[in-house]
């Protein structure tokens, strides 16, 4: 039986380890202490804290759907949860998608939204090749000045002008202007959309996926490889041999970890792919009945707050006083604690911190050429059995059911 290395027991490498395993003799390198990666978890005095985000199961896949829901018991092991998310408007929470509850901001904000929406109905705009494009032609001046434009800046820390369209495909909202109109006429709320409803874990969040897939692999924990060497048609990792590797890390760390075979005509493509961090901050606020909280004002740092706490009763500790419960917020890349004491104080639902966790690496953006770059890298290192998925080595913006359907489509061709 032919011998396989998974460098990373996140969700890429925990799935292709899952599915290889009765073919081959599958070993999973995992530099931390738990499986998980992104969707890490860990209890705070009782209390769930998503470590990176608040993640839930959610897919349009068919394939992926079977393939979860042959390793989980849906009914014991899951509840199913609306998503009830609002965007909060200075001192005004209006319903998500913002677009689709134009009814309830004020009379001149209708006006310019009505009027925006002719102006796209009987325009000839040339195909938006750029974010800020997208977003002006698909809602309008007015929506995007109100909310898209601010809110996306904080979370991508740049003009919108410079983002590609590629890499958000399938992430975007695409309503026509029929449709909004529709929906703003008839009051059409969140829930009858995709993604409308999601599952989650009634113990331990997005953990409870991470421990479950690792029960029956071979991970070895506190594992950092730092050298993975190809030599005799054979890799070498700690001076064990292997047939194939099935790299899950982060690309970035490829150049200065790999021996015998040469990446110096892709290193500095590398080096340069752009990325932002997190910093998720893990606090307790007003008791609501929403899940996710977006938040465009400039008057704090963070773009979102995720209701951790409503996701299941289990996430909040019995010490968690009535009328609160326990979330994460998040706010692109590093910032003091100091910093987020001070935004804390300026937010909505009173929030009081607990701790907080700086992941550098959350979000991969994409320039014109990273996927060719990336389609080129793949079919060089196959040459040597390197294979590699996830949202970091892909440098893909993948939710966890997508990371899911490309570690399957790796596994398939392999």
């Amino acid at each position: 039986m032919q011998r396989i290395a998974i460098i990373g027991a996140g969700v890429s490498g925990l799935t292709a380890a899952n599915i290889l395993k009765d073919r081959y003799a599958v070993t999973v390198y995992e530099k931390a202490a738990n499986p998980g990666g992104l969707i890490r978890c860990e209890r705070i005095d009782g209390s769930l804290f998503h470590t990176c985000g608040g993640h839930v199961f959610n897919t349009k896949n068919q394939d992926v759907a079977e393939w979860f829901w042959s390793h989980f018991n849906q009914e014991s092991d899951f509840r199913k949860a609306d998503r009830n998310s609002v965007v909060q408007l200075e001192h005004t929470l209006v319903p998500y998608p913002i677009e689709n509850h134009v009814y309830m901001l004020d009379a001149e904000t209708q006006r310019c939204f009505i009027s925006d929406c002719l102006a796209i109905a009987v325009g000839t705009q040339a195909e938006p090749t750029d974010f800020e494009a997208f977003l002006r032609g698909r809602f309008g001046d007015t929506l995007y000045d109100l909310y898209f434009k601010p809110y996306n800046e904080k979370v991508w820390r740049c003009d919108l002008k410079q983002v590609s369209l590629a890499w958000l495909e399938g992430k975007l909202p695409m309503p026509t202007v029929p449709e909004m109109l529709y929906n703003n006429f008839n009051h059409v709320e969140e829930r009858q959309f995709v993604h409308s409803s999601f599952w989650y874990e009634r113990q331990d969040g997005s953990q409870f996926i991470a421990d479950t897939l690792a029960k029956s692999l071979n991970i070895r924990y506190n594992a950092d490889i730092t050298s993975l060497a190809f030599a005799g048609g054979k890799w070498h990792i700690g001076g064990e041999e292997y047939d194939r590797v099935i790299w899950c890390g982060n690309i970035k760390d490829m150049p200065s970890c790999l021996r015998g075979v040469s990446l110096d005509a892709y290193a500095a493509d590398i080096a340069a792919l752009p990325y932002h961090g997190t910093t998720t901050v893990f606090c307790e606020i007003d008791a609501n009945p929403y899940s996710w909280i977006y938040l465009p004002s400039d008057r704090y740092a963070c773009h979102r707050i995720i209701c951790t706490g409503n996701f299941a009763p289990s996430n909040n500790a019995t010490t968690v006083p009535e009328g609160r419960i326990t979330a994460t917020i998040e706010f692109t890349d590093a910032i003091s604690q100091a910093d987020i004491l001070t935004n804390l104080q300026r937010m909505p639902f009173h929030p009081t911190y607990f701790t907080h966790r700086f992941h550098p690496y959350t979000y991969p953006i994409q320039t014109a050429s990273t996927r060719q770059m990336i389609s080129s890298l793949k079919q060089e290192l196959a040459k040597s059995n390197l294979y590699f998925t996830g949202r970091f080595a892909d440098w893909e913006y993948y939710n966890m059911d997508v990371a899911m359907a490309a570690a399957m489509t790796l596994c398939k061709n392999l």
